[in-house]
């Protein structure tokens, strides 16, 4: 096409200084001292007013300075180095194919439209492989996009710098970028089909077409998916070109080269950008020399030697300008240069194509079309685009654990994991679990679609060294009631919350209280109950002072029985329920008011401190929480802690300051039994177990207070694992559809003891029964005292029923004069024995 325009210059009668334009063509190998040779040659042996090319931006990074050099402007149509864009450092290039930034651009743009976030990058090492890294890296850190890493290809000896299957398999990410030439880019592609990188795990992004003519059709099915993102020109996003001059272009070339004439349909676009480049160089020169005011003189002059960097053209500065400023529709869409950068700024479009199986093989189908700026959309003709694995679904960009064999560590420990041997049909012994662990990889293998092997982790093992296995490489992952610590952290990662835990404070169920008779006298001090008692002491002889002579109830009684009667008085009015009789003095009455206020102050305070006495003995020697156990409310060596739990951790920290003088435990089994055993008082436990436990297997074990340590259980993974991010959101997606908690229900949910935690508020028999013996007490003394109050009349009742044969007469008499002597005994002691009857 470079020699199409310069023969359609000459059928449009385009002449300088009444000649028409002449050209040399060099064609390049990717040297660039051949490319620099090539252009010396040109200068010394021709007037030469512009070089279109070079195809490579190595090249062009050594042509471009030389063109400086010499004053004479440099445009390429295949150079896409994003450094070549500096105005500065070249300041006679132009290019009519887009830089690298705008693919960069376009890059991003794809990437946000299938929610990538990140991906590997496998580029040459010359000019155009640094140079479009560079510009990916810049447009990706932009929009919060991550390159993982990068590999080099290098294309000196044909080969990676570092191992690619390393590279590729170990990068979180599987999205790989490929940029480099067509050549090169199918050796790499050979190379990463023999090492099984191609295909469903990754999706590879080319930046140069490849023909597929030359690869093993069994990789054909690896291959299909691949994306390929190339400069295109106008006609193929639908946008306006110069058709006229595209088919004369076509026509010069049919005719003067037949034989490297393609259809139409199939003109290398580049060919379109070489004929715009030298269409551009034709029309700046047209427009120097019809500028010129004297007519006379040579539009083009040069100065020239024998040393080609000693030659000069003259008319530098203004062929430039006229390049600057000249804009028309070219053959790939309309160019247009600037002063201020060696890029076209307009007419930059770029096509997504996705390779397809058709019947003729392996072809590459446009499925997206790009013009900058804006945004990629689906062309007129639409295609459906094929994925990696011959999918519709676009794929992830980060390592997916799909078809992933893993090594899974498992931990025994109900009811998170329940192991149970079983013999099958065969008589053979199997091993069979179950519980809230293995439900979860149930659902997640079921949901993921990776290949687990499972390996039961040995009892023995305490859960740090667990965790260090997989640090150590024994398993792939473990999963299991393993708490996320900072420590463990360091070792290893963890995946997100699998199940919300704290720790629990485990124990015996509280025996019954003891009985202690004289509790209810326990609210007043003995001191005190020394006062009330000598209190109403005083006050009834005082109350008998000021009555016994005014008061009708106590002045026919004798002076024992109105001292008697007088503390009843006092004793009544204190405890404040009163006597069946009254104060008839004022001074009584006076007296009187005193003991109301007594009983006021006194009944109240009783009241309120026997209540909180029996409250604090319901909960005598249960441990209320955590404060309890750091108060030291129970001795260190009657704690028992599991070694290398989370709950050692715990207890080193918290509580004895890294001292471990607690009673050591190897199992959960050992705990439960020296708990039942009375060997420790109470132990910690993970929130789950510890319900599970007391409310299914140990009803005699209790829960006490409430959690504390709150943490969660994860899986256990490598640091930095490749497919942290792909189980993370499988685990926040069963989180979120409420799965996780349906299985929380199912394991923690179920209760087949009495509830533990719930604490009765009623106060038995036995907290009172100091209270109700006192009272016995009081009953039989008074029926006792009764009993001697009546035993003259007893007597007589059991003389009869002793002497049962005298004969009636004699009994009479016997009677009567037991009687009458009674009498008489009564009245002469009538001033020594009390009269009780006011009592």
């Amino acid at each position: 096409m470079f020699k199409a325009a310069v023969l359609l210059s000459h059928q449009y009668n385009i002449t300088i200084d009444g000649e028409f334009l002449g050209w040399q063509v060099a064609e390049t190998t990717g040297g660039i001292i051949d490319a620099l040779s090539d252009a010396c040659r040109a200068v010394l042996n021709l007037n030469t007013v512009g070089i279109i090319g070079p195809e490579l931006s190595r090249e062009s990074q050594l042509v471009a300075p030389f063109g400086e050099k010499l004053g004479i402007p440099v445009i390429s149509y295949a150079s896409t180095d994003p450094d070549l864009s500096n105005k500065k450092i070249y300041p006679t290039f132009y290019r009519t194919v887009p830089s690298d930034d705008t693919a960069a651009s376009s890059l991003v743009k794809l990437f946000i439209r299938y929610n990538w976030t990140s991906c590997s990058i496998i580029y040459q090492n010359d000019a155009f492989g640094s140079g479009g890294v560079k510009a990916i890296n810049q447009a990706f850190n932009q929009s919060k996009l991550t390159v993982t890493q990068t590999v080099i290809f290098d294309i000196g000896y044909l080969g990676f710098r570092g191992d690619l299957k390393v590279s590729l398999v170990n990068s979180p990410t599987r999205i790989v970028i490929v940029w480099a030439e067509s050549i090169y880019t199918s050796i790499i592609l050979q190379k990463a089909l023999d090492l099984n990188l191609v295909g469903p795990s990754f999706t590879w992004i080319l930046s140069s077409s490849v023909s597929f003519d030359s690869f093993n059709k069994t990789f054909q099915e690896n291959l299909i998916g691949m994306l390929l993102i190339e400069p295109v020109v106008g006609s193929v996003v639908n946008v306006p070109i110069n058709q006229t001059l595209l088919d004369s272009a076509l026509n010069i070339w049919q005719q003067y080269e037949n034989e490297t004439y393609p259809r139409s349909t199939n003109v290398d676009y580049y060919a379109l950008f070489a004929f715009d480049a030298t269409w551009a160089l034709i029309q700046s020169l047209q427009k120097l020399c019809s500028s010129t005011i004297n007519n006379s003189s040579s539009c083009l002059s040069f100065v020239k030697s024998s040393f080609c960097f000693d030659n000069r053209f003259n008319q530098s500065n203004l062929l430039l300008d006229a390049l600057s400023t000249t804009q028309f529709l070219g053959v790939s869409g309309p160019v247009q240069f600037t002063s201020n950068s060696t890029n076209r700024i307009n007419g930059l479009y770029y096509s997504l194509k996705n390779l397809h199986s058709v019947a003729s093989g392996l072809s590459f189908v446009s499925v997206l079309e790009y013009v900058d700026p804006g945004n990629w959309r689906t062309p007129l003709k639409e295609n459906v685009i094929i994925w990696p694995g011959n999918t519709l679904t676009s794929p992830s960009s980060r390592a997916l654990l799909k078809g992933v064999t893993l090594r899974i560590g498992i931990i025994r420990g109900p009811p998170f994991l329940i192991v149970e041997n079983i013999t099958d049909n065969t008589g053979q012994t199997i091993i069979q679990y179950n519980g809230y662990i293995w439900n979860l990889l149930n659902l997640l293998k079921d949901k993921i679609g990776f290949n687990p092997i499972i390996q039961l982790a040995p009892s023995n093992q305490t859960y740090t060294q667990i965790v260090q296995s997989v640090n150590d490489g024994a398993y792939d992952i473990v999963v299991g009631d393993v708490t996320v610590t900072s420590t463990r952290r360091e070792l290893v990662g963890f995946s997100n919350a699998i199940f919300d835990n704290s720790l629990r404070i485990i124990m015996r169920k509280s025996p019954d209280i003891s009985v202690d008779l004289l509790s209810f006298l326990k609210p007043f001090s003995r001191n005190l109950w020394i006062l009330v008692f000598a209190t109403f002491i005083y006050a009834g002889i005082l109350m008998c002072i000021i009555e016994r002579k005014d008061n009708e109830d106590l002045e026919s009684g004798s002076i024992l029985s109105q001292f008697v009667l007088s503390v009843w008085y006092c004793f009544g009015n204190i405890v404040g329920y009163g006597v069946e009789f009254n104060a008839r003095t004022a001074a009584g009455r006076f007296l009187t008011a005193g003991l109301y206020i007594l009983s006021l102050i006194l009944v109240a305070s009783y009241t309120a401190n026997l209540a909180s006495d029996l409250t604090i003995a319901k909960s005598q020697g249960v441990i209320s929480g955590i404060d309890d156990i750091k108060n030291k409310k129970i001795p260190n060596n009657r704690i028992g802690i599991r070694v290398g739990t989370a709950s050692e951790d715990y207890y080193l920290s918290e509580i004895s300051g890294g001292n471990k003088n607690y009673h050591p435990l190897y199992t959960r089994q050992q705990m439960y039994d020296e708990l039942l055993a009375g060997t420790i008082e109470v132990s910690f436990l993970d929130d789950g177990i510890a319900q599970y436990v007391t409310n299914d297997i140990y009803c005699n074990l209790t829960l006490a207070g409430n959690g504390f340590d709150v943490g969660i259980f994860g899986i256990v993974t490598p640091k930095q694992w490749l497919y942290a991010q792909d189980l993370d959101v499988n685990i926040l997606s069963l989180r979120e559809t409420g799965q996780l908690e349906d299985l929380r229900q199912k394991w923690f949910e179920q209760k087949h003891c009495s509830d533990s935690t719930v604490t009765s508020t009623a106060i038995e028999i036995k907290a009172v029964s100091g209270l109700f013996v006192t009272f016995a007490v009081i009953s039989v003394l008074s029926f006792l005292l009764f009993l001697w109050m009546k035993r003259l009349m007893i007597k007589g009742y059991l003389s009869k029923f002793i002497c049962p044969n005298k004969s009636s007469t004699e009994q009479k008499y016997s009677i009567k004069r037991r009687g009458s002597k009674t009498s008489q005994h009564s009245q002469n002691n009538q001033t020594v024995l009390p009269n009780f009857s006011g009592f």
